[in-house]
């Protein structure tokens, strides 16, 4: 079993940056595909990076890519999001993932182990 703790987020000013973290116990994260999602209530869970095990190789879709970073450091059993030029419509809680899958891409909420209990995000306009 694996728990996920995120962590950083809170009300932020558009256009301003922030770093998730998101460091797990129980078993080392070193092996696995690391993902990042995020939900608003009523909507759908919304894939946002994924990372290899390794950090070799990253993912993001479309509509994040250019200011969504995920990042990694196994030795701290540890992932990040960093987030720049925020957006009011960056605000979501967000989860990290430990994925099923073994490389990167468009990942879906079925398609993870386990996750995170989030961190709630806000930006202001």
């Amino acid at each position: 079993q694996v728990q996920l703790v995120e962590s950083g987020g809170g009300l932020m000013q558009a256009g301003g940056s922030l770093r998730l973290s998101c460091t797990a116990s129980g078993r080392t994260l070193s092996t696995y595909t690391m993902d990042w999602f995020r939900q608003n209530p009523g909507k759908e869970r919304e894939f946002v990076a994924s990372i290899s095990w390794n950090g070799g190789s990253t993912y993001y879709p479309d509509s994040v890519k250019g200011r969504f970073t995920i990042s990694r450091d196994n030795a701290k059993n540890t992932v990040y999001l960093q987030v720049n030029s925020l957006k009011p419509e960056d605000t979501a809680v967000y989860y990290c993932a430990v994925s099923r899958k073994a490389v990167v891409g468009l990942h879906h909420p079925y398609e993870v182990h386990y996750w995170g209990q989030g961190t709630q995000v806000t930006v202001s306009s």
